[in-house]
């Protein structure tokens, strides 16, 4: 008995089930922007980028759905919020499998923090950057990733974490 989800056929049937007309496609490139580093992990700018919808609480620890750092389908967060603050707003991921309720399981901050601390990584970017999921690949090819890109840029990022919900 395979003790493994099996996302891509779970994915697909989910897709399938909420009526959408063929089964969903997953993206591939034949040719990756991938860049060996030039320097070890411990001299290099990490930033964080996700698709998991995080947000900040409000001071009382509110959640409400405005998110006052997106602009278009990109957002970003300060690095130093405390996790303590951060939520994921996602609705569509598989409830019966997981839970949202560890913003580390998907939203790596506090290791990454502990990973600086340690040494293993020069430093992290002054922001994260999150993509809300559009589910349209020729979007996140022309519009999200140019965008997320820019803002590494801006932030003097090496590198970038990619972590999804």
């Amino acid at each position: 008995m395979s003790t493994h989800v099996r996302y891509i056929d779970r994915t697909r049937d989910y897709y399938l089930g909420q009526g959408y007309d063929k089964p969903y496609e997953w993206a591939h490139h034949t040719e990756a922007p991938f860049t060996p580093l030039t320097k070890p992990l411990a001299e290099c700018r990490v930033a964080l980028v996700s698709t998991s919808d995080i947000a900040i609480a409000g001071p009382d620890g509110d959640r409400d759905r405005s998110n006052e750092f997106a602009v278009g389908n990109v957002y970003s967060l300060p690095v130093d919020t405390p996790v303590e603050k951060l939520y994921s707003r996602q609705e569509h991921y598989d409830q019966h499998a997981t839970t949202l309720d560890d913003v580390n399981a998907y939203y790596p901050i506090s290791r990454l923090q502990e990973l600086v601390a340690r040494g293993r990584l020069g430093s992290l970017a002054p922001r994260c950057h999150g993509v809300y999921t559009g589910y349209s690949q020729r979007k996140t090819v022309e519009a999200d990733a140019p965008e997320v890109l820019d803002r590494c840029r801006e932030d003097g990022v090496d590198v970038a974490l990619l972590t999804p919900v």
